[in-house]
């Protein structure tokens, strides 16, 4: 299935489901509101025909645009991520008032007077309307969504992520378009309606106010707990279908430079070749080098080299960095040069000051690049949290490993490799660190918290974006969570609304780890054991709370108000 066909199928589920309820009194007022006619005469004057399309249009341009490009711009101008909605907010209580107050109006045309168009507002033909409502449209994030706003707030735009963004847009835009032709159809049958243009735009201008003050509360998302989401089996079929599944996974972009990749098996035991590595681009910052600077590929010549990527609270990492420091304490004499390419997967992973300080606890003395952009990640085409590139000394890629484990076969190779680039060379001792690569396949997989990528979530409160109340269910699956009390669900996190709140896990692992933020403390209780008290601070990362024999049961953690829980990894 392509991912324009997959786009599009997101988003026409989304515009007929309960998310689009917010914005629908807009649509369908401003679609119509100057519009009306005087029984027998012309159309009134400056009205377009147009209007409908235009506001329309101006949503999905903007909400295109936001979601493909806000990430970036905010993160370039180190402003709030919310400041675009409240912009978008303060546009439509502008453009409301201007409805109702004729002066409010011409004053915000006046800036405007050079264009032989003049009016910005939804008078002559609402694309300004539409412009303001793209800004604060945020519809359900099902799994087309999620993978567009994963990939803009981490840099990996490219053309398969803005056909993806746009054949979502013009999805979402249909159901659209029919609600404001339809506004319009009302206003010019009915009678009464065509002989009442200004009692049209105070309606629009009431409604255009109301969704401004609804959304600085937040009225809309209580508005979508509300109303059962009757897509629900719609986005689970489109979600759990594999071509689906595989298209969105958008890794990075094949070039000249990284098309040879492929040519590597993921996991080999034996040396292959797969063209010359690509460049270490868009770094940010480099720690463990000398005054900061940068390496180059280019002039390692000579040298073998491992590039490892990783995020300092990937329990995946954490078990394989121990490995990787031992082959740079091991072989860095013999000519290895390990280079760290940390690739975040959450905001708090981009902060310099919490590298710094996961790279000092796991004992990490080679470089490490900030690869925030993920650029370096991209150009790799990389797509998994670790990942093992080994580089021979003319530069060519000679073994890929995806994930944990294949140490063994991977520490043979950097040997064989040393050797071929000094055959007098004298090696040390194999390394002798223990592999802790889970091997139970029944493990429960990673659990996100963040709207964007929940899974194994069992609650029955719809898990959107917003505060609500939370209860566990009666009978909650293996291998689930549910939440407990008020919750404000946020893009990658969850935190307790106004007081403690809980944390319902069923699990199946031997560990289990928990990747929080923020300042104040948990309390977790394990199988109904004696309740543990952590403190929460400083550094985010991730915090056990379970470690021992494989097996099945459930953790229970009050949360207090201030904490920021990501996610649970298991072992």
């Amino acid at each position: 299935m392509s991912l324009a066909i997959i786009g599009f199928l997101g988003g026409l589920i989304t515009g007929i489901s309960p998310c689009i309820l917010p914005v629908l009194p807009v649509i369908f007022l401003t679609g119509g509101a100057q519009s009306a006619r005087s029984q027998g005469e012309q159309p009134t004057e400056g009205v377009s025909r147009w209007r409908p399309y235009l506001v329309v249009l101006g949503l999905m341009t903007s909400f295109t645009l936001v979601t493909l490009l806000g990430s970036l711009a905010l993160g370039a101008l180190g402003l709030p991520q919310d400041v675009i909605r409240w912009i978008g907010i303060a546009l439509l209580a502008l453009i409301g008032v201007g409805l109702l107050i004729p002066a409010v109006e011409r004053l915000l045309e006046k800036p405007f007077s050079w264009l032989p168009q003049r009016e910005v507002s939804n008078r002559r033909n609402g694309f300004a309307v539409g412009l303001a409502l793209g800004t604060v449209f945020v519809p359900c994030a099902g799994p087309v969504l999620a993978a567009i706003i994963v990939a803009g707030s981490t840099g990996r735009i490219g053309p398969e992520t803005v056909l993806l963004t746009i054949s979502f847009a013009i999805g979402v835009a249909i159901p659209l378009l029919v609600f404001a032709l339809a506004g319009r159809g009302v206003i010019e049958r009915i009678r009464a309606f065509r002989r009442r243009e200004r009692g049209l735009r105070i309606a629009a201008g009431i409604a255009m106010l109301a969704l401004a003050v609804g959304l600085v509360f937040n009225v809309p998302a209580a508005l979508q707990r509300l109303v059962p989401d009757y897509t629900a089996n719609l986005q689970q079929q489109l979600a759990e279908d594999e071509d689906v599944q595989e298209a969105l996974d958008l890794g990075g972009i094949v070039t000249d430079e990284n098309r040879e990749l492929d040519q590597c098996t993921n996991g080999a035991d034996e040396l292959e070749s797969c063209g010359t590595a690509p460049s270490i681009k868009g770094i940010e910052q480099w720690l463990n080098t000398p005054d900061g600077e940068g390496l180059d590929l280019e002039d390692l010549r000579g040298q073998v080299v491992l590039m490892d990527f990783w995020a300092y609270s990937c329990i995946n990492c954490q078990r394989s960095i121990p490995q990787v420091v031992a082959w740079d304490e091991a072989y860095r004499d013999a000519g290895l040069q390990v280079i760290g390419v940390h690739s975040p997967e959450y905001a708090f992973e981009k902060d310099v000051g919490n590298v710094r300080a996961g790279a000092a606890d796991f004992g990490i003395e080679y470089p490490v690049a900030l690869d925030n952009d993920l650029a370096t990640w991209t150009n790799y085409r990389n797509r998994y949290w670790p990942a093992h590139y080994l580089i021979d000394a003319e530069g060519i890629v000679r073994h890929i490993s995806f994930g944990e484990g294949n140490y063994a076969a991977t520490e043979k190779m950097i040997r064989e490799l040393l050797v071929d680039a000094d055959p007098e060379t004298e090696l040390p001792d194999t390394t002798d660190v223990d592999d802790r690569t889970p091997t139970d396949p029944d493990r429960t997989p990673e659990t996100f918290l963040g709207w964007t990528k929940d899974v194994n979530y069992a609650g029955t409160t719809p898990y959107t974006d917003g505060t609500a109340g939370f209860t566990v269910p009666d009978d909650q699956p293996a291998d689930s969570f549910a939440l407990d009390g008020r919750w404000t669900i946020a893009t990658q996190y969850a935190t307790p609304g106004d007081g403690l709140a809980t944390i319902r896990l069923n699990y199946s692992a031997s560990e289990v780890r928990i990747v929080l933020a923020g300042e104040g403390r948990i309390t977790s209780t394990v199988d109904g054991g004696d309740p543990e008290i952590i403190e929460v601070g400083g550094t985010p990362r991730s915090y056990q709370l379970r470690d021992g024999d494989p097996g099945s049961g459930t953790i229970e953690v009050e949360v207090d108000p201030g904490v920021e829980v990501y996610s649970f990894t298991f072992g």
